[in-house]
C-alpha cells in the first residue's frame, strides 16, 4: 500500500477524530467551569480526566498489540465518549463529574495513539507522518472556527458543548465502523521500510527513558496552555475568542508539521524535542509578560514548534525506539506517561496557582520545566560524549 492508498482508507476516521478533538480540547475546561466549580476544583477534575486518560491507552494498546487489530478498540473509544458526554453536563456533583470525566477520558485519550499506531505501522520508518497528520490539523481548525462563529448550539453552555462532543464522536464512530478491518490491523497491509529494520526486544533503553522524560517535562510545561488558556482568555482578558485562538495555533502548526519529516531527518528527533521544549518556555513567557490580545496571538503562533514540530518528532522518536509489534504500547507510553501524567499534575497544580496567585504566575512558574529538560539533555551529551540523535 502506498501513501495514497493509506490516505484513502484512513482519511475519514482521521478527519472525524480531529473534529472531535476540535470540540473537547478547547471547550472541555469551559464546560467543567460552567458547571459552577471553582478554579482549584476545575484543576482537580481536569487532573482526574488526565489520570483516567493514562489508563485508557495502556489498556487498549495492550490488547491491540496482543491481537494485532486496532479497529475494535477504536470503536469502543468512541462509544465511551458518546455514553459519557451528556451525563457529564446534566449533574452538578464533584464525584459524578469525576466519574463521567474519567469515562470520557478513557475514550478520548486513547483514540490518537491507536490511529498513530495504525498510520506509522503502515508507513514504515521512512514514511512522512507529518504530511498525513496535517489532515487532522486542518479538520481541527475547521471545527474550532465553526464553533467560534456558529449560531447553532453555540458552545457557551455545558449542555451545548456536551451535545457537540456526542455528535462529533458519533461521526467518528460511523467513519471507523465503515473501514474494512484489513486496513486497521498489524501485518495485514504494510509498507516495507527501506532499511529493513526488524528490531525487537525491550523498549526501555537509557535513550528511550531520557526521551520520555524530556517529553514529560515538555508536556508538563504545556499544561497551563492546554488546561487553562481558554479560561484565561474568557475570564482574564474578557475576550470571547476561544475557538479563534485555538484556530490560530492550529493554523501555525500545519506548515511546520508538513515539512517536519525533513527537519527530523536533518537534525534528529531527540534534539528537536529539546528545541520544541525550549519554545514552550518562550511561549509561556509571552503569556506572562504580555497579558493582552496581541500577546496571546503571538504566543499561539509558537504552536508551530510547541506541537507542530514537537508531535511528529515525538512520534518519530517512539517509532525509532520501539519495534512494530510493540508500536501501540510505545504510542500509549507517549500519550500516557509522556502526555497524560504531566498534564494531570500540571492541571492540579495550575488550578491552585490560579486561585491563589493568578494566571501570570501560573505561566511564568512553568518555564522552569523546559530548563530542566535542556539540562538533562546536555548532561547526557556530556556524559556520553556524543550527540543524542535518533
Amino acid at each position: 500500500m502506498d501513501y495514497n492508498d493509506l490516505m484513502a482508507h484512513l482519511v475519514f476516521p482521521l478527519i472525524t477524530t480531529f473534529i472531535m478533538y476540535g470540540v473537547v480540547t478547547p471547550y472541555l475546561p469551559i464546560m467543567v467551569r460552567s458547571l459552577g466549580y471553582s478554579p482549584s476544583t476545575v484543576g482537580i477534575l481536569l487532573g482526574v480526566f488526565e489520570g483516567a486518560g493514562i489508563a485508557g491507552p495502556f489498556l487498549f494498546g495492550f490488547f491491540a498489540d496482543r491481537w494485532g487489530q486496532y479497529k475494535p478498540g477504536l470503536i469502543v473509544m468512541y462509544v465511551l465518549m458518546i455514553a459519557s458526554a451528556l451525563p457529564l453536563a446534566l449533574f452538578f456533583s464533584p464525584l459524578i463529574s469525576a466519574l463521567f470525566l474519567a469515562v470520557l477520558a478513557i475514550g478520548f485519550r486513547s483514540a490518537i495513539p491507536m490511529l498513530d499506531a495504525v498510520i506509522t505501522i503502515n508507513l514504515g520508518k521512512n514514511g512522512n507522518y507529518g504530511k498525513i497528520r496535517t489532515v487532522g490539523s486542518a479538520s481541527f481548525i475547521v471545527m474550532v472556527l465553526f464553533l467560534q462563529w456558529t449560531h447553532f448550539l453555540r458552545p457557551d453552555t455545558s449542555f451545548n458543548i456536551a451535545l457537540w462532543i456526542t455528535i462529533s464522536a458519533a461521526l467518528a464512530l460511523v467513519s471507523m465502523s465503515l473501514i474494512p478491518s484489513k486496513y486497521t490491523g498489524r501485518g495485514k497491509v504494510t509498507i516495507t521500510p527501506k532499511d529493513g529494520n526488524t528490531k525487537t526486544g525491550s523498549i526501555w533503553s537509557p535513550l528511550f527513558i531520557m526521551g520520555l522524560v524530556i517529553i514529560f517535562l515538555s508536556r508538563l510545561a504545556m499544561a497551563p496552555v492546554n488546561g487553562f488558556l481558554s479560561m484565561y482568555v474568557t475570564e482574564e482578558l474578557h475576550w470571547d475568542a476561544t475557538g479563534l485562538i485555538w484556530a490560530i495555533s492550529s493554523l501555525a502548526e500545519v506548515p511546520v508539521m508538513y515539512i517536519s519529516w525533513r527537519l527530523i531527518r536533518r537534525f534528529g528527533a531527540l534534539p528537536l524535542l529539546v528545541f520544541t521544549t525550549l519554545m514552550v518556555g518562550v511561549r509561556l513567557g509571552i503569556y506572562a509578560v504580555f497579558p493582552f490580545k496581541p500577546g496571546v496571538i503571538a504566543a499561539q503562533l509558537l504552536h508551530s514548534f510547541c506541537y507542530g514540530l514537537f508531535h511528529p518528532a515525538a512520534v518519530a522518536f517512539i517509532s525509532g525506539s520501539v519495534p512494530p509489534e510493540r508500536r501501540a504500547m510505545g504510542m500509549s507510553l507517549y500519550l500516557s506517561l509522556g502526555t497524560g501524567l504531566p498534564t494531570l499534575l500540571g492541571n492540579i497544580m495550575g488550578g491552585f496557582i490560579i486561585e491563589h496567585w493568578g494566571y501570570r504566575l501560573l505561566f511564568i512558574s512553568y518555564t522552569v520545566f523546559p530548563l530542566i529538560a535542556m539540562g538533562i539533555y546536555f548532561f547526557m551529551i556530556a556524559k556520553t560524549r556524543r550527540r543524542c540523535y535518533l
